[in-house]
């Protein structure tokens, strides 16, 4: 008699003493679900080993040793870990970090419930094991666009500093429903009872659609800031599934982080990136 399997579940467990099943026979043992469901979780990175106080670290191998007082969490969900991610592209390799266009649909990080729908874990595979792989910043999943991500400690303090500083300008390119008036300024409204500025221009309007094209830098990083401005002051974003009303569509998200501009923090090198532009990434000076 078949048995029917969770769709989703959470399970942690302590490794007893004397245990001799495989971290993938364990889990399954406990949780009612296949082996091959459990090893396919690992792989994704559905499953973490927790060694000891402050280590958590997401556990793929499934014939993994186990020790008494470890602990398993498993964070199981079918259709998530049935799901085919769209690919990123390296655009830029400097060694220290890496810059990426990911493409729309695409976690930037992966969640408890595993990593194989984000770039971070794109990036790992990329770098096959011999560099970490350490965020910078982030984009929201519908979105499309540029991302830093940086492979080394060093290199994720100078790149998140050189944000704090705006030392890092990144342009994105947005379309919305209506004309903003003005057609150039800035939205100066808080967002979860912090600042938020976001700046915009813009640069092209279709009176047929009532939708305008525009060019935006953010002064501050909140979370689904350009979304939540543009929705605020009734002209939200084309294809947000989330803010605004009479903008849903089925092209997906509008939102594109088409620009990132810097200067190299290890060669001083001024570098240009533009969806929009392609071109080499070394600029003049």
């Amino acid at each position: 008699m078949e048995t029917q399997e969770a769709e989703r579940l959470s399970l942690r467990i302590t490794v007893a003493p004397g245990e001799t099943l495989t971290a993938a026979a364990l889990l399954a043992q406990r949780s009612g679900l296949a082996k091959a469901r459990i090893k396919d979780a690992m792989i994704k990175g559905a499953v973490f080993l927790i060694a000891g106080k402050g280590s958590r670290k997401r556990l793929r191998r499934a014939t993994a040793p186990l020790k008494a007082g470890q602990v398993l969490e498993l964070h199981y969900d079918r259709r998530l870990l049935e799901v085919t991610p769209p690919t990123a592209r390296c655009l830029y390799d400097a060694g220290p970090y890496s810059v990426w266009e990911k493409p729309a649909g695409l976690l930037s990080q992966g969640t408890q419930y595993g990593d194989h729908c984000s770039l971070v874990r794109q990036a790992e595979l990329h770098c096959q094991g011999q560099r970490p792989v350490l965020p910078v910043h982030r984009l929201d999943r519908e979105a499309t666009g540029l991302m830093l991500l940086a492979h080394s400690r060093e290199a994720a303090a100078k790149l998140s500093r050189m944000l704090q500083e705006n030392r890092i300008a990144k342009g994105y390119r947005v379309v919305v429903i209506g004309r903003p008036e003005p057609a150039e300024g800035a939205i100066e409204l808080p967002l979860d009872d912090k600042p938020a500025r976001t700046r915009y221009r813009v640069t092209g309007y279709d009176p047929t659609s009532d939708r305008a094209t525009v060019a935006v830098t953010i002064d501050t990083g909140r979370l689904h800031q350009i979304r939540r401005h543009f929705a605020a002051i009734d002209h939200p974003v084309l294809g947000d599934p989330r803010y605004g009303t009479g903008n849903k569509n089925q092209a997906g998200l509008a939102l594109v982080a088409h620009r990132l501009v810097f200067r190299c923090p290890f060669t001083d090198r001024q570098l240009a990136f533009d969806l929009d532009q392609p071109q080499e990434p070394e600029a003049t000076s």
